[in-house]
């Protein structure tokens, strides 16, 4: 327990005072959801990440998880977030791309319960360990196709996509609730930032920031 607890913390570059830099650093880079920041706060991004990548964890810059894929930079995850939680009451929200899991964890922190699906077995089974570890029981973890989203559980109060779409698939826009709210990065060489509402006439897209994102893809490893 005592090893776990010191893991948890971390030291040095992985410590608790490293975490808080990095919010603060959030805080300067325009990121205003206090919400979003103290969930941010209370997760050590190190676990989620390779041991020896550890020391870069809390730096502004995305990092390998192996398979190809890749654990978004803090501003990225922050910004991402913030704009899914304008409303600032999320209650179901779907996750495409569990990747490591360290957003589905912050996720936990901002709404009543989380929904995550990821196409790679190997870094699913990862995930499991991390949100285990770190007692989180309101993430349910699914292994499918990210493009079919996680119909069980809809309609959701929010999407959030960690891969990059061409467009939109339609699976994702039937399981969004009316007043509801996609954020996902879309196009292929260059993409952004897209934020789609949906109300009781259709869909409304907004059009953010530039981006860069691992691709959609279709099917399950």
């Amino acid at each position: 327990m005592a090893d776990l607890i010191k893991r948890h913390n971390g030291i040095g570059m992985t410590s608790q005072r490293t975490r808080a830099r990095m919010v603060e650093r959030l805080r300067e880079q325009g990121i205003r959801d206090e919400a979003v920041l103290l969930a941010m706060n209370s997760v050590p991004r190190h676990i989620f990440i390779d041991e020896a990548l550890a020391s870069r964890a809390y730096d502004d810059v995305s990092l390998p998880i192996g398979f190809g894929q890749t654990i978004s930079n803090p501003k990225i995850v922050a910004r991402m977030l913030e704009l899914l939680n304008q409303q600032g009451e999320l209650g179901h929200v779907l996750e495409v791309g569990t990747g490591c899991g360290y957003q589905a964890a912050v996720l936990s922190r901002i709404a009543r319960e989380v929904y995550s699906v990821e196409r790679i077995a190997p870094l699913l089974a990862k995930a499991r360990v991390s949100l285990k570890e770190l007692r989180i029981h309101n993430v349910k973890l699914r292994h499918a196709d990210g493009n079919l989203g996680f119909r069980e559980g809809a309609p959701f109060d929010g999407i959030v996509m960690a891969a990059a779409a061409t467009q939109v698939p339609k699976a994702l826009l039937e399981q969004l609730a009316v007043g509801g709210k996609m954020v996902l990065p879309l196009g292929g060489q260059e993409q952004q930032l897209c934020v789609i509402e949906r109300d009781e006439r259709g869909y409304v897209e907004t059009i953010m920031d530039a981006v860069k994102f691992v691709p959609l893809v279709p099917g399950i490893n």
